[in-house]
């Protein structure tokens, strides 16, 4: 078993982090658990309670380092686009695409709760970040409308794609033919894009 002084802060939680992330590749979250991180790293519970202050905000650190490769990944989209709507629907194909090939990494990232408590700043920000980047493509696509409206109209999209890929992910869709989720984004987008131009 390993010491406490046998690594740094920064390399336990950087360890801990790329254990538990390697776990989520193959298996769901309720699987885990403190006791059993701690083992994968060679370390007791008591040490990751020292590092992360308790199992949640480990998790929730992990959900972190998702949002943060989500985060890379819709970025890098966007530098090869030439309309915001080109871009929007870029974005939510992103989305579909990480969740499916990370489908325990995406479910944790909603599945995770605080338990009444606070959500950090630090989580806050990236959260902001990731729905702020939505809320920019509306701006630009209808720069007419209120902020108000801009910002149901993106939680209107967003509920909308993450609906399609939930049920893509869990093959929920109850369909006797296969049916792709970014048609259905596409179906989606075009749709309300086009009676949301037209409102007065």
């Amino acid at each position: 078993m390993a010491r406490r002084n046998d690594h740094t802060r920064e390399e336990l939680v950087s360890m801990t982090l790329e254990q538990v992330k390697n776990f989520l590749e193959q298996h769901p979250h309720h699987e885990l658990s403190l006791r059993k991180v701690a083992a994968m790293i060679g370390y007791v519970p008591s040490t990751l309670v020292n590092v992360f202050g308790n199992y949640n905000l480990l998790l929730l650190q992990a959900v972190a380092q998702t949002l943060d490769e989500l985060f890379a990944e819709a970025e890098a989209e966007m530098q090869h686009v030439t309309s915001p709507e080109e871009a929007l629907r870029k974005l939510a194909y992103c989305y579909l695409d990480f969740a499916q090939r990370h489908p325990y990494r995406w479910q944790l990232i909603f599945q995770h709760t605080m338990n009444g408590e606070e959500l950090p700043d630090w989580q806050a920000e990236r959260i902001d970040n990731m729905t702020g980047m939505l809320e920019g493509l509306i701006r630009q696509i209808t720069p007419n409308k209120t902020d108000n409206a801009i910002l149901e109209v993106s939680r209107v999209l967003w509920a909308g794609v993450h609906g399609i890929t939930l049920l893509s992910v869990d093959d929920k869709l109850f369909t006797s033919t296969p049916v792709d989720g970014k048609a259905l984004i596409d179906n989606l987008i075009d749709t309300y894009l086009n009676a949301w131009r037209t409102e007065a």
